[in-house]
């Protein structure tokens, strides 16, 4: 059974990518799976989710949103 065909398991709305380089520093943002815009700070996700109707309480829940390669507070590559 695969990730997507079980139904008890949850995927957050949310999605936001590693950081990306630039001047300055970004990740891309997602939401049900779309492409929405870049970030580049925890403000900006926060504003993107309050666009689409979503309010996140807690930003370090898994089933609210989803963090690769860091989290909340990575914003600069390595």
């Amino acid at each position: 059974m695969t990730e997507s065909s079980c139904p008890h398991i949850s995927q957050p709305r949310i999605r936001v990518s590693r950081v990306q380089p630039g001047d300055p520093p970004f990740r891309i943002v997602e939401i049900d799976g779309e492409v929405i815009g870049e970030a580049r700070t925890v403000t900006d996700v926060l504003e993107a989710a309050a666009a689409f109707g979503i309010t996140v309480h807690d930003l370090d829940d898994p089933d609210a949103v989803r963090w690769v390669g860091g989290d909340k507070f990575t914003w600069t590559t390595r």
